[in-house]
């Protein structure tokens, strides 16, 4: 059986755990392209090494990033992602819509 050490829950049994890719610095969500929104959202660079990458413990939907090694499965380190991010970004609609382009329901 494969343990993970959860920082928030403790060592869990790896079933219950959800890979969520690669961590990856993120564009500009309001400024940048919509090829480049694309690329950091469907594409990673699949490398052997270790990789940091977010993981989520689903029983209690806590998200966290670890540091793994792609080839031997190894995970080196768990961390809450509050050790690298110190603000939140907001995201904002590229346009206004007008009252008339409304959905009326």
């Amino acid at each position: 059986m494969k343990i993970i050490n959860c920082p928030l829950n403790g060592p869990r049994n790896s079933s219950e755990f959800v890979h969520g890719g690669e961590l990856r610095q993120m564009p500009d969500p309001n400024s940048c392209t919509d090829k480049a929104w694309a690329d950091y959202v469907f594409y990673s660079d699949n490398q052997i090494g270790v990789m940091t990458e977010w993981w989520l413990h689903a029983p209690s939907g806590y998200w966290f990033i670890a540091e793994r090694h792609t080839g031997s499965d190894e995970i080196m380190r768990t961390y809450d992602p509050s050790e690298i991010f110190t603000r939140r970004v907001e995201f904002t609609e590229k346009e206004e819509r007008s009252p008339s382009e409304e959905v009326k329901a």
